[in-house]
């Protein structure tokens, strides 16, 4: 299928459960939908675990602890 026509489905699903149900059930259609996004994009390989978190190398650390010392968070 085409990312149009999912867009499509995503999009009825939402409005059915706006009309049908009440704004919880539009927000939890909304977030199962994000949520089933992420998943089919990491099976996909499109997406890694990595990619939501960021790692700082070691001299941004030391930059960050010598102005937590100084009381100095200024960049």
């Amino acid at each position: 299928m085409s990312r149009a026509m999912w867009g499509l489905m995503a999009g009825m699903a939402l409005g059915f459960a706006a009309y049908f149900g009440d704004f919880w059930a539009f927000l939890l259609v909304l977030g199962l939908g994000v949520v089933g996004l992420v998943v089919g994009r990491l099976m996909e390989g499109d997406l890694e675990p990595g990619d939501f978190v960021r790692r700082r190398d070691r001299q941004e650390r030391i930059r960050d602890d010598r102005r937590r010392a100084r009381g100095d968070w200024r960049q």
